[in-house]
């Protein structure tokens, strides 16, 4: 049993003797807010927990002590000021016990939540289901190289709520070193390690992730009741008890009971941002997830109390390619998703280069990681010099035969991907709406289109596939996203 368990434990034995006296009872802490932690830098920090009624509490950081008195619910909370980056730093709480939290350090701090590409470990030989998830590229060399103190990560464990909760056991801070960062997110810790390399400020990961989820599971009941889709739902949920007992097979694939049971119980803690990579379980409700992610991300903001930056990443290529223009529940999807940059201060990775036709769970995180970062830099950190993303559709003209697109998010210019030498993935069609594979060229800062099989253009789709095998990027190193100019519903034959 580590310290940390060890002081809670003395927590309830105080708790127990004191009940006695029918006087007081123990200041306690979430488990969030423990050894080792990384506290947001430059906003005021909550700092909370639980005491008896009316109990004086004091929370004593860098010199000062701040007090708190609990209400009738025995929560108590503090605010700690701004405070740049630093540490390790002591922190203090004491009531009728007091409670020394050791090693805390002050930086940036941010949620790393989603599906299994979120979850999908680093290198981790004792996971639950060993076997589960493919090891990452290099895992071996990367694990022995992750000597980073100053990157910490926060596990939350996996709990089904049908209420929102106000605590979660979780699994303590981490500090990465060879021996802990096998079990760290493995997008979140190269996403980390490209920050810190970058910023030099520690760097908090709270990882809660879980694999197979639906977005609908990430919701809060007050915000999903809010889409037709789910009302009905979410008014059942209401009328059950707080946790399903026992256990209901895949009871996380219920709408809000995520965001219930490893969500709402992080709040109020300070946050960066959020990055967050999800999606897959949606595949083929593309039309609802264009209202249910967004709403997700406003639903957070809220918790939060504040414009988090929010970062996600795009569906990456999956499943047999195929040699034709088809139509593409994996595409609908990621447009669904690139219509929520719409939102301020939200940022997409295209990933639709560096995915695996025969695996769901692409073993290349370092380039989710990285590109990631770059998002944030842009986005979080205000570099407004970075490129952080590849060509984006911005413009079809037509001239006689030709299709002419231009883009933004040039970069140094338009490039083909490294080793090709003829451009690919783009489709056109005519007024009978059927996609033929166009021949495309680059000229100077646009790409151009023709077909003999339609020779007037009227709608144009870039990697409008599931495994799509474009090679259209910037010479910044990033792929174009995926796009379609027309909305036309599917052929009723191509209708799932």
């Amino acid at each position: 049993m580590n310290e940390l368990k060890n002081k809670r434990l003395v927590a309830l034995v105080v708790l127990g003797w004191g009940s006695s006296l029918g006087a007081r009872a123990t200041v306690r802490l979430p488990a969030l807010v423990g050894d080792h932690m990384v506290v947001q830098r430059d906003v005021p920090v909550p700092v909370w927990g639980w005491a008896a009624a009316s109990e004086q509490v004091t929370v004593t950081f860098l010199g000062r002590t701040y007090s708190a008195t609990p209400g009738a619910d025995g929560k108590w909370q503090v605010a700690l000021p701004a405070t740049p980056a630093g540490g390790p730093y002591t922190l203090v709480v004491k009531g009728q016990n007091t409670i020394t939290l050791e090693d805390v350090l002050v930086g940036d701090v941010w949620l790393a939540s989603g599906q299994s590409n979120m979850e999908l470990p680093l290198r981790d030989r004792n996971a639950p289901a060993p076997g589960a998830y493919p090891l990452i590229v290099n895992a071996e060399q990367e694990v022995a190289m992750a000597d980073f103190s100053q990157i910490r990560q926060f596990t939350v464990k996996k709990v089904v709520a049908y209420q929102p909760q106000t605590e979660n056991e979780g699994y303590d801070w981490k500090v990465c070193s060879p021996g802990t960062a096998g079990s760290f997110s493995a997008v979140g810790y190269f996403f980390a390690r490209d920050l810190y390399q970058r910023y030099h400020v520690p760097i908090g990961l709270i990882s809660s992730p879980w694999g197979g989820t639906p977005a609908e599971a990430w919701v809060s009941p007050e915000a999903l009741k809010q889409l037709p889709d789910f009302q009905d739902k979410v008014t059942a949920l209401a009328q059950r008890p707080t946790r399903p007992e026992p256990l209901e097979k895949d009871a996380q694939n219920t709408p809000t009971v995520l965001y219930n049971g490893i969500i709402a119980p992080l709040l109020p803690y300070a946050l960066k941002g959020i990055i967050w990579y999800q999606g897959e379980s949606n595949v083929g409700r593309a039309a609802q997830y264009r209202t249910l992610f967004p709403a997700l991300i406003r639903d957070w903001r809220a918790r939060w109390g504040a414009e988090v930056p929010f970062l996600f990443v795009q569906l990456a290529n999956f499943t047999p390619v195929l040699p034709f223009p088809a139509e593409s529940d994996w595409a609908e999807l990621r447009e669904a998703q690139a219509q929520a940059l719409a939102l301020p201060r939200t940022g997409m990775v295209v990933a639709i280069d560096i995915g695996d036709g025969a695996d769901i769970h692409p073993a290349n995180k370092q380039d989710v990681g990285h590109r990631l970062t770059l998002v944030a830099r842009q986005v979080a950190y205000g570099d407004k010099q970075v490129v952080a993303a590849g060509p984006t559709f911005q413009r079809l003209s037509v001239r006689g035969n030709q299709a002419r697109l231009t883009f933004t998010n040039l970069g140094a210019g338009l490039t083909l991907k490294t080793g090709n030498s003829t451009l690919s993935g783009f489709a056109v069609a005519g007024a009978d709406q059927q996609f033929h594979w166009a021949a495309a060229t680059l000229v100077g800062s646009e790409v151009v289109l023709t077909c003999a099989a339609v020779p007037v253009p009227v709608a144009v789709r870039y990697d409008w596939a599931n495994n799509p095998l474009g090679n259209l990027y910037n010479k910044d190193g990033l792929p174009a996203a995926p796009f379609r100019t027309d909305q036309w519903p599917r052929p009723a034959a191509a209708k799932p």
